[in-house]
């Protein structure tokens, strides 16, 4: 579908939400015009090649910097051209180099401003806070701290922390596809 949006989806692990990308958007008015890890054992590599979408591996490991690093990264997503990059669990930081240059979004496992940064499922079940829940934001230079898109909430009454982190792993993956279709829309 050559009129689609294109997105670039950039991921670290298991690629639970790339492929819930692929699943909803591919081929459904949107492109998954190219998938990117930054580790080269990523589980979810093998999602990209099932989907026959364009896969870049770009080990971070051998940069000297996160600079050097993040323009390797740009310089690939340009090559491309995507309307939108996701990010799905991409653990790294990135720079200026990269978010000065790329239009992204990011999703985050708590209702930002609250509990930037890692383990926020764990930090928002034990904070005095009645609702955990899910942001997708823009992507800028401060960690977390992009303009928020959209928002889920969870309720955290009577769930145990398992039902809480399952709950919010389902809801991130609903957020994050929306948060394409408004952003792209």
């Amino acid at each position: 579908m050559a009129n689609g949006k294109k997105i670039a989806v950039l991921f670290s692990g298991k690629g639970s939400n790339f492929a819930y990308i692929v699943k909803t958007l591919h081929h459904k008015g949107f492109e998954v015009v190219v998938a990117l890890t930054n580790n080269p054992n990523a589980e979810g590599i093998h999602i990209a090649k099932e989907a026959s979408i364009p896969l870049e591996i770009i080990d971070s490991k051998a940069y000297e910097s996160r600079e050097d690093f993040d323009a390797a990264v740009v310089e690939c997503l340009h090559k491309y051209n995507p309307d939108l990059t996701v990010l799905a669990g991409f653990m790294r930081i990135l720079t200026p180099t990269f978010t000065e240059h790329i239009k992204s979004i990011n999703l985050h496992p708590s209702l930002l401003p609250r509990h930037k940064g890692l383990n926020a499922i764990e930090k928002s079940y034990k904070d005095e806070h009645t609702h955990g829940g899910a942001s997708v934001h823009y992507v800028t230079s401060e960690l977390d701290g992009g303009e928020v898109i959209l928002q889920k909430e969870v309720a955290k009454e009577g769930l145990s922390f398992e039902a809480y982190d399952k709950k919010i792993r389902s809801i991130e993956k609903e957020a994050l596809v929306e948060a394409i279709q408004k952003v792209l829309g």
